[in-house]
């Protein structure tokens, strides 16, 4: 669709969906590399954070959705099919990486833990969108200019109530996420329960 769009529009007005994309990759790359080794705690936790801070990749390609505008060129519900196919996969991409490292905890920590680390991990994916989003924050700040993006974090969980728009994406998305990690869940517990009564 991007390829047709690109050749008939004459336009790479969406190309940037495919490096999203791609940013979308590291979690799920990350999570999938360590599922296969096993790591002590300590070598694990500084993985953990490391794919905590490109996590919200995944998960903002959604948000490409604002993007989205009448062009004359071509129809708005092709644009709106293009941009979708791109947050289907980022989303896919995005609970395949948290219930990886779901059950990498499991083996790590008790149930309970692990289910309030992956609620936390959930709510913090809808703050890292408002990071990026709206403050224009990405990955690489973590790094390259951290004292600035812990200035802009810290100023915001002091007065909350200073910047409601941080904290309602940050809860609405950390809803929509949880909703849709639980649904994962459930789909993953009748397949399985299924494979049992086969077997």
């Amino acid at each position: 669709m991007l390829i047709f769009r690109i050749w008939f529009t004459s336009s790479n007005t969406y190309m940037f969906l495919v490096w999203n994309l791609i940013l979308a990759y590291i979690p799920f790359v990350i999570s999938s590399v360590i599922k296969t080794r096993k790591l002590k705690l300590l070598p694990f936790f500084m993985v953990f954070v490391v794919w905590l801070s490109f996590l919200p990749n995944a998960s903002y390609i959604i948000t490409d959705i604002f993007h989205l505008k009448q062009q004359k060129v071509i129809p708005l519900w092709f644009d709106l099919l293009l941009v979708i196919s791109f947050a289907v996969n980022g989303m896919l991409l995005f609970f395949l990486s948290i219930n990886d490292m779901h059950r990498l905890l499991l083996i790590r920590v008790s149930r309970r833990v692990t289910w309030l680390v992956t609620i936390l991990v959930l709510f913090l994916s809808g703050f890292g969108i408002y990071l990026g989003r709206f403050l224009r924050w990405n990955s690489w700040d973590v790094i390259s200019n951290p004292q600035l993006l812990l200035v802009d974090i810290i100023e915001r969980i002091k007065d909350p109530l200073s910047h409601p728009r941080t904290w309602g994406v940050t809860i609405g998305f950390g809803i929509l996420f949880l909703l849709g990690y639980l649904l994962l869940n459930v789909i993953q517990s009748n397949y399985q329960e299924k494979s049992v009564i086969k077997r």
